[in-house]
């Protein structure tokens, strides 16, 4: 097999000129629009927003928060809206405490950030804490934290430092004595990681990164890049199906239909490391190939199709109006409130929970099953490659946060899969790759349990046990339907970094490290799903006692804790 890795140096002389012509264009060194540079006392709204007294960790340079918004109005304005807007988590313990807060969140319309047993965490403006406090039993009111006590310059943070060095705001920096990050020493090693992973990617650079790396690699038959349909508003959904097919067919080939993996990114548009957890993996399974034999066995035996951006519509807004944005950007049956929650839209069991029926619900999925672009389309594909001979025989679905990795059902506690122990025994061996590659602890829960109510809780208000509420209702997810209606017998969703001080506005830093420990992972499912059950795996990363070691059974608090004190981030006073 001839070496991936002659093509190397021109690779990354191509693709420094794809993210040259993405980032620095000339479109990109106009001014800000006068409407975009408001004043306040006297000062722009960038300098207001530098001044800002902040104790929220950011590892970038001032630069790096308004590079990518000299040409983008509409971004500055949803920062001036995120200005009084912060994050809190409420520690959720009892059947009661649930079903307030969600009584709570429907009434107020509040955007849940996460939810696991024993927390919720919601985003709101500063001026509405105290009408929800006040809707709120005395226990929760006295029982939450701030997470993220200034959500614009946390906001602003995720955004790429690549900026124009002649724009606007670049020269407001510069006048302030700050050094430009091109001269700045950097302590990253310098390759193909470090560039198309230094940053988050907008979808335009990941779409030419996905298009040059079919063309590096469809020679030798191991890359085809494909469409499994458009998205509401036209745009392709693109994927990457990588294998190596047997007697030179090209991979994915009428003649080559056999055991599939699907792995999917960006359901929900805010959550980018999603997205480039997706690629990184990708890449890190090409460029594995003549490297790892255990990589070119799971490869000669599976084709992985990765779709980083099932959401693109949405992904795109995110980058261009509202960092974010979550749902698809549809039109709903309201017209101020576009957008489907597409893991709440596939058919499976969709109707066997209270749906959310408000469009301007972050949750809702839409009035029928199917009824979301984007959802249908990847069901129709799915549907199409079965019937032409594909068996899925693995998926995982990637989210943020909380470090989780969850199995079905999504829908209900009291429905069990009938592969329930070996869907367990992966999932924690999942966790345990994942754990082994940087120290990261992951949780292991059935995908229903973000709600604590269960057949042993009593009734709540007198009623049924059946009828409870959660904090998000469960049907329709993707992870259900894959799981059941397509049969691929281990189906997961893993819910990435971190446990909440960053929530869905995770560093850059952490884009490899987070990437490296679903790589580890996914090794560790091909072998098994290979027969060998890890087995062969586990001999090559060595034993456990070589890995760091983590305290198990720390709970989630203290996982945060710690995390925090490493970032010298101290826990916001309780209110």
């Amino acid at each position: 097999m001839a070496s991936v890795f002659p093509f190397c140096r021109s690779f990354i002389l191509v693709i420094l000129l794809a993210l040259a012509t993405t980032f620095i264009s000339p479109s990109h060194a106009t001014s800000l629009p006068r409407d975009a540079t408001s004043f306040h006392d006297g000062r722009s709204y960038f300098r207001r927003l530098l001044d800002t007294p902040f104790t929220w960790s950011l590892k970038r340079s001032r630069k790096h928060l308004t590079g990518w918004f000299d040409t983008r109005p509409r971004l500055v304005e949803s920062l001036r809206r995120y200005e009084d807007q912060v994050v809190i988590r409420f520690n959720v313990s009892t059947v009661e405490h649930e079903a307030a807060l969600r009584k709570a969140i429907d009434q107020m319309l509040l955007d849940v950030w996460d939810f696991t047993a024993n927390y919720t965490d919601i985003r709101l403006e500063g001026r509405r804490i105290r009408p929800l406090m006040g809707i709120l039993p005395p226990s929760l009111q006295d029982n939450h934290s701030i997470l993220i006590p200034d959500l614009a310059r946390a906001v602003a943070a995720t955004y790429p430092s690549r900026a124009p060095a002649d724009s606007t705001a670049q020269s407001v920096l510069n006048n302030r004595g700050i050094t430009p990050a091109h001269q700045a020493s950097s302590p990253r090693r310098q390759g193909i990681d470090d560039i198309f992973f230094h940053d988050y990617q907008p979808l335009t650079s990941i779409n030419a990164w996905m298009r040059l790396l079919d063309s590096m690699f469809r020679g030798r038959g191991l890359v085809r890049m494909i469409s499994i349909g458009k998205s509401y508003e036209g745009r392709d959904i693109q994927a990457l199906r990588v294998g190596i097919p047997p007697n030179g067919a090209a991979v994915g080939s009428s003649d080559d239909r056999r055991d599939t993996i699907l792995i999917t990114g960006g359901i929900h548009a805010r959550e980018w490391i999603s997205t480039s957890t997706v690629n990184y993996v990708a890449w890190s399974f090409i460029r594995s190939i003549d490297e790892d034999p255990m990589i070119t066995k799971i490869l000669e035996h599976f084709d992985i199709v990765f779709i980083p951006v099932l959401n693109p519509d949405g992904y795109e807004y995110s980058w261009e109006v509202d960092r974010l944005w979550r749902k698809s950007r549809q039109r709903t049956k309201m017209q101020y409130c576009p957008g489907f929650d597409l893991d709440h839209a596939f058919g499976y069991q969709w109707d066997d929970m209270p749906h959310q029926t408000e469009p301007c619900s972050e949750s809702y999925g839409g009035d029928e099953p199917f009824q979301a672009v984007e959802a249908a389309r990847l069901a129709d594909w799915a549907k199409n490659e079965t019937d032409h001979g594909v068996n899925f025989v693995g998926y995982i679905d990637l989210h943020s946060y909380s470090q989780q990795v969850l199995f079905p059902y999504a829908y209900s506690c009291d429905a069990q899969p009938p592969n329930m122990e070996n869907l367990q025994e992966v999932a924690f061996n999942l966790a345990k790759y994942m754990r082994l590659s940087n120290g990261e602890v992951y949780t292991v829960a059935s995908a229903c349990n973000g709600a604590v109510a269960s057949s042993e809780n009593p009734p709540v208000n007198g009623a049924p046990d059946n009828q409870k509420t959660r904090i998000e209702a469960g049907g329709g997810s993707v992870l259900d339907y894959i799981f059941h209606d397509l049969g691929a017998r281990y189906s997961y969703q893993i819910k990435l970094r971190d446990t909440g001080s960053y929530g869905f506005l995770l560093p850059s830093e952490d884009i490899i490290p987070t990437g490296e420990e679903v790589f580890q992972a996914m090794k560790y499912f091909g072998d098994y799903l290979l027969g060998n059950n890890g087995h062969e795996w586990s001999h090559n990363v060595g034993s456990e006692d070589e890995a760091p070691q983590v305290d198990m059974a720390a709970d989630e608090g203290n996982v945060e804790l710690r995390r925090r004190r490493r970032r010298n981030v101290p826990f916001a006073r309780r209110r």
